[in-house]
């Protein structure tokens, strides 16, 4: 099936779409297969191993607790974040676990959840096994499961498997941006509206608003719980939420400022929001990764508050829908994973896909929407992933802030421009590809070097 919005903005819960959301989703994946097999009543054990990414920064990305929840058969786009505390709670002082609330069984982490920090699987970083047994220690089914990015999980089959043949067609497939503006000048369509009719062959107009509008939604809900919610971020580095007090800050000083610095402040205002919610385990929109969930909701929040937009319901779709087919060229052409390539197919991606959108809801050409985000991503080629202590805290609460007014930045030197540039945009994604797989590991969501081995212990 081509890819879809839906596929690249996916609501779930904090702080990782590869490390909370795609363990979570495994998780019930295989419990799932074992219901289908008829298997699940023989199940007397179930063993899960997290590999690489998955292992060395399992516990402050929240894997444990994710593939926890998801034993239960609890998804990440359906479960409310406050019941996950009290499953994971349940499990440990029960030490055990109701698999798909169905079937309960003994669970003790200390020999049936593993993290292997410094084991990796061949096939990809983020590598998962999972293994349920019968009374007899037997094996009933095993499985290696690899989340790669964005919430996407496929299992060890699907992941070696050549492309397989689309169940769908689109009107207009497209694999490369030189291929997707041909068609829109071939077809005078705008990226927006191409993307509209390759949605529309997969699923009803409204059920396209419909899902569209409940990301937006649920991407305002996100910076309003921000803006409320005081106190210190959880992992034990005691980072204070700052987007309460910039909030208030700003509300008592909404005249005599600086037209500028106040714009930047609200950006930075909205991605911190975001981010401090997503670090929390709160709800969010992984757009395309949980780690950079702020950059668009803090980019399209500063278009809809800063211009006069006749039509908001029209205007955010177009700039979702841009933004989704220029990250659907990443995920096809290289990857969106901090454990593939870095923070620059996180962060880096996501301020590409907002710089392409902010210059389509402005009326720019598909060349100077093609620019900004070949700008957005040029500009962060080899930004490594570091987070220190393995949470989704430092530097990556601020980074997002950075890839919002970066974003801001590159749309609004591609539309003083003509949309001619020297480096295209499919070169920049091929680039951004080499530069992940040169990177060495240690700066690849491991918590193995850089600022997460650099900080001074207080």
């Amino acid at each position: 099936m081509p890819l879809s919005i839906f596929d690249v903005f996916k609501i779930g819960v904090g702080p990782s779409s590869s490390h909370t959301v795609g363990p979570m989703i495994a998780a019930v994946r295989f419990v799932k297969e074992l219901q289908q097999a008829q298997l699940l009543t023989q199940v007397q054990r179930v063993k899960v191993q997290l590999f690489g990414s998955l292992g060395s920064t399992g516990i402050g990305h929240g894997s444990d607790t994710a593939v926890i929840t998801g034993l239960y058969g609890h998804m990440p786009d359906k479960i409310e974040p406050d019941l996950i505390p009290q499953l994971v709670k349940q499990t440990r002082e029960t030490m055990s676990v109701n698999l798909l609330q169905a079937h309960k069984i003994d669970f003790d982490e200390n020999t049936d959840l593993i993290l292997n920090a410094f084991d990796s699987l061949p096939e990809h970083p983020n590598g998962m096994r999972c293994e349920a047994f019968d009374e007899n220690g037997n094996v009933l089914l095993q499985r290696e499961y690899f989340s790669i990015g964005g919430g996407f999980v496929v299992d060890k089959d699907e992941l070696n498997a050549d492309e397989p043949e689309a169940t769908i067609e689109v009107p207009y497939a497209f694999k490369s941006s030189r291929n997707l503006l041909e068609l829109c000048r071939k077809n005078s369509l705008t990226i927006a509206q191409l993307m509209m009719k390759n949605e529309l062959a997969m699923r009803s107009e409204q059920e396209i608003i419909d899902g569209v509008m409940r990301i937006w939604n649920t991407m305002q809900a996100c910076v309003d719980r921000g803006l409320q919610t005081e106190g210190v971020l959880p992992g034990g580095f005691n980072v204070k939420r700052r987007a309460p007090t910039l909030y208030k800050f700003l509300q008592k000083n909404d005249v005599n400022h600086n037209e500028a610095f106040y714009m930047m402040d609200w950006v930075n205002l909205f991605a911190i929001s975001v981010n401090e919610e997503n670090a929390s385990g709160g709800r969010i929109v992984t757009a395309p990764t949980n780690g950079a969930a702020g950059v668009i909701p803090a980019v399209l929040h500063f278009y809809t508050k800063f211009h006069d937009i006749e039509d908001s319901q029209q205007k955010v779709l177009e700039f979702l829908l841009t933004a989704a087919a220029i990250g659907i060229l990443y995920k096809e052409n290289a990857s969106i994973s901090g454990a593939e390539v870095g923070c620059q197919g996180e962060v880096g991606v996501a301020c590409s896909m907002a710089a392409a959108a902010l210059t389509a809801v402005q009326g720019g050409s598909i060349e100077q929407v093609e620019n900004a985000a070949e700008i957005g991503m040029e500009h962060n080629l080899g930004m490594t992933c570091d987070p220190i202590g393995g949470l989704v805290q430092v530097p990556c609460i601020e980074r997002n802030a950075m890839g919002a007014v970066k974003a801001i930045n590159a749309s609004h030197m591609a539309l003083r421009g003509d949309g001619e540039h020297v480096i295209s945009l499919d070169k920049v994604i091929a680039t951004m590809l080499q530069t992940g797989r040169d990177m060495m590991s240690i700066y690849k969501e491991t918590s193995q070097g850089g600022l997460a081995v650099n900080i001074t212990e207080c």
